[in-house]
């Protein structure tokens, strides 16, 4: 299931785009006008319910910040938990994490070592507001199995689609992106 180009256009035009942020040269997709739209929002999260209803999900897993956003309001949608995924130190009970490459070094994630374990055989989503390079994507997907969990479909909503991202991620779990951007 995938949004019409009208419903598309209507989050895209959303999308507030802040140019040289963080650093000249940048076109940074700031989400914040989305949230703030409620019709946008509402419109987005009818979308990701309606997909992933059928999906027997256990749980949905949001990558930190902005894929808490979008993670915990469908869980509570979904009636299934919601486990952050989080920059390392950030977690305070024991944790499992994984590192990944950044342009100028390595950052690393972490999930709590038992967080899916309140369900026999989870079936997790795993939810961000973007996905460039795929790092923290792949990351945190390969956190999830390496729980015990099973990471069903990594979901985004937005697609840089001239990065290679999604396609890295898409050799380890099936990827959703509700809307791409050129």
């Amino acid at each position: 299931m995938t949004l019409s180009a009208q419903d598309k256009a209507v989050l895209i035009n959303s999308i507030r785009d802040i140019h040289d942020f963080p650093k000249p040269g940048i076109v940074f997709k700031d989400i914040t006008t989305l949230l703030s739209n409620k019709d946008a929002y509402a419109l987005l999260m009818k979308h990701l319910h309606k997909r992933y209803s059928t999906y027997n999900l256990t749980h949905v897993a949001g990558i930190d910040a902005r894929g808490f956003i979008f993670g915990a309001a469908l869980a509570q949608m979904l009636g299934v938990g919601f486990v952050p995924i989080r920059k390392k130190g950030k977690l305070p009970y024991t944790t499992v994490s994984e590192k990944y490459a950044l342009e100028y070094g390595v950052d690393e994630v972490e999930v709590h070592i038992d967080a899916f374990s309140n369900v026999g055989n989870p079936k997790v989503l795993l939810i961000d507001d973007l996905i460039a390079t795929g790092g923290t994507a792949f990351a945190a997907a390969s956190l999830i199995n390496k729980v015990g969990a099973h990471c069903i479909e990594a979901c985004f909503i937005m697609g840089l689609d001239f990065l290679s991202g999604q396609t890295k991620l898409s050799e380890v779990v099936p990827v959703y992106t509700v809307i791409g951007v050129d």
